[in-house]
């Protein structure tokens, strides 16, 4: 009975087959590898690094091992639904789907309009929803900065689930995002833990100690303030007048001038101590050093941003007062890290 394909994960038939043998021999090395396949030592380089860029085996110590079959296939599946949601993204931004959409909404009243042609230079949305639905449409439209602000610092478990989503689309697509966050998060575990899930997928995060302004801008272009700062339930309003929104900015830029980095315990998203076991993300990021040839292949594997990813790559090679990356992963492994 014949093995069922791994085609439709993006898996070749030769590189079905190499992964294959490498679950029966358990791994090897490239030597080895080609003895065993009857194959030259260059096609079996050409499947070493194809295996190896899609999670399919790892190399340590000089030999190729295979990935469990579990996590190979969750690894694949994981990449393949990545590939998808970027072609439909893409296809979507380029088309304009969106925007063809909003403007069947040319007859709606001034108001309900919030992006697409013909839009009003100041609106006033009334109500959470409205709010949330004018959030997502600018979300979906911004394509190079996003600017937020906190000012009570605490961000609830409710708000965590909605506003995730819209931050994962911004950064998987490289949209710089820059927040501001009160003091108060600091005494606030679940708000720590998602600044810090934000920081390792390449937000930028500060902490102030001042008072700060509640405001939302994309692109320079557009911006949301409160429509009462003590209750942002009763909605916002949103302005596309450029002075306006640049003097928001200019007030965004010394608000975070004037503000601290996130900082970050040892074993919680920061650079480890030399002396202690590194967290997570560093232990993740020190195994792909292992198995990636590129930061982008990575960064994509631990699920961060590339500039993140150098980030980190660069602060664990001080530490470990390692030269190149391949020392690196060789001095982590000695010190039993990976």
């Amino acid at each position: 009975m014949p093995h069922p394909s791994l085609e439709f994960l993006g898996v070749r038939p030769e590189e079905e087959a190499f992964y294959r043998m490498l679950l029966r021999t358990g791994g090897a090395g490239l030597r080895e590898l080609a003895e065993h396949c009857s194959s030259d030592e260059e096609s079996m380089q050409s499947l070493q690094k194809r295996a190896l860029d899609l999670g399919l085996a790892t190399l340590a110590d000089g030999l190729l091992r295979p990935v469990a079959p579990a996590k190979a296939i969750e690894a694949l599946i994981d990449r393949r639904v990545a590939l998808v949601r970027e072609e439909l993204e893409n296809a979507a931004a380029e088309n304009d789907i969106v925007a063809s959409m909003l403007a069947e909404r040319h007859a709606a009243p001034a108001g309900d309009v919030v992006a697409g042609s013909g839009r009003p230079t100041m609106e006033r949305l009334e109500g959470i929803d409205r709010v949330r639905a004018a959030i997502d449409e600018l979300t979906f439209f911004t394509r190079s900065e996003s600017l937020t602000t906190w000012p009570s610092g605490l961000i609830p478990p409710q708000v965590v689930a909605t506003s995730r989503p819209a931050d994962d689309r911004i950064l998987r697509r490289g949209i710089r995002m820059r927040s501001l966050i009160g003091a108060a998060a600091l005494d606030d575990p679940g708000t720590m833990a998602y600044l810090r899930e934000l920081d390792a997928k390449g937000a930028e995060i500060r902490i102030s100690r001042l008072p700060l302004e509640r405001v939302l801008i994309f692109d320079r272009a557009a911006a949301l303030t409160p429509i009462d700062p003590a209750d942002s339930s009763r909605g916002a309003l949103l302005a596309r007048e450029p002075g306006l929104v640049a003097t928001l900015v200019s007030l965004f830029e010394r608000m975070w001038g004037q503000a601290q980095e996130l900082p970050h315990p040892a074993g919680e998203g920061g650079p480890a101590p030399a002396d202690d076991r590194p967290g997570e993300i560093e232990r993740r990021i020190l195994e792909s050093l292992c198995t990636a040839d590129k930061d982008e292949t990575g960064a994509r594997d631990v699920g961060i941003s590339v500039r993140t990813y150098r980030k980190y790559v660069a602060s664990l090679m001080h530490q470990l007062g390692a030269s190149n990356r391949f020392q690196a992963a060789l001095l982590a492994r000695e010190r039993g890290w990976i």
